[in-house]
């Protein structure tokens, strides 16, 4: 099955940091009445960090031997999980994050003992900075979606899902870096091959659906999608050899059709999704033909919103 690990993949699923396993899930009967279709959820939101984030990072970081020095590239969800992580064992973090990230995921990184170097327009221009400086300072570079652990710690929210008797057919899995959809896809196709795994990436950023369908790694010079968590412009090649054998299809939404899931997610389970979160309920509004009538779920994956972005999109 590649670079990913089934036995990892378990012991994840047991060694993680427990206030990041075992997440609500549940069927939403009023998000399913909604839309026509019956929606199971996993709300990974209800963490110190309000993100899933936290679980590859704390698998990665426990596997360490201690006295590193580490240096990464953040949108802000994997920054936190990071910090959480390595603030607990004591290691020295620096997170590079673009200029226009959210201020409120700066904080919180920030606020967890990460120095939090602010340069790059972007999510990828920031990450080659990040690169940059590993390579002057000799710090350890820690890339998700390129670190097998990380992705590794993300399928621990599949073990989790598969507990339940008769799951649903279909998965929407957020689609960014790819660690998320890898992890998750990796066990359930081992463990449950019938099901369907879909992954949702933002229309305004689709350089890995792009690179997934046709083969070959197709790089963008810019994004533009408000789901910041999900922007990757410059895709990972190890991460698009991780999704060949797990993924059925991969989906694009537009802003409009986040804003529309954000308020749906708010108004039917009282939660604060941030965009990349709210991209499978999206999906589901956005492909009635395929995905009306079916049984799916999808994962809450993060709910960092500052008030101001709260007031644009959720009103």
């Amino acid at each position: 099955m590649g670079r990913l690990s089934l036995e990892n993949i378990q012991e994840a699923s047991r060694v993680i940091d427990p206030v990041f396993l075992n997440s609500p899930q549940y069927w939403s009967e009023a998000l399913s009445r909604e839309l026509g279709t019956k929606i199971f959820v996993k709300v990974e939101t209800q963490n110190p960090i309000r993100s899933f984030k936290g679980r590859g990072a704390d698998y990665w970081v426990s596997k360490l031997r201690g006295g590193e020095r580490l240096v990464c590239a953040s949108a802000g969800n994997f920054g936190q999980g990071l910090a959480y992580a390595a603030r607990k064992r004591g290691i020295a973090l620096t997170i590079f994050a673009s200029v226009n990230a959210n201020p409120l995921k700066i904080e919180r990184m920030q606020s967890l003992g990460a120095q939090v170097s602010l340069a790059g327009e972007d999510f990828d221009a920031a990450k080659l900075l990040a690169k940059e400086y590993a390579a002057k300072t000799g710090a350890l570079m820690v890339e998700d979606g390129l670190i097998p652990e990380i992705s590794e710690g993300a399928g621990s929210i599949a073990v989790e899902l598969l507990k339940q008797d008769n799951p649903p057919a279909t998965w929407l899995i957020p689609l960014g870096n790819g660690a998320l959809l890898s992890g998750v896809g990796s066990w359930v196709k081992a463990v449950r091959p019938d099901i369907k795994v879909i992954g949702v990436a933002a229309q305004g950023a689709p350089a890995m659906e792009r690179s997934w369908r046709s083969g070959e790694l197709v790089v963008f010079d810019r994004i533009d999608t408000i789901a910041d968590g999900i922007g990757v412009r410059i895709p990972i090649p190890e991460a698009l050899e991780d999704l060949k054998n797990v993924v059925d299809e991969i989906l694009l939404v537009n802003d409009e059709a986040i804003i529309q899931g954000m308020k749906l997610i708010q108004r039917h389970l009282g939660l604060v999704a941030e965009p990349s979160a709210a991209v499978g309920i999206a999906a589901v509004a956005a492909y009635p033909k395929m995905l009306t009538e079916e049984r799916v779920v999808t994962i809450i994956c993060g709910g960092n919103l500052t008030p101001e972005q709260m007031k644009n999109w959720l009103g």
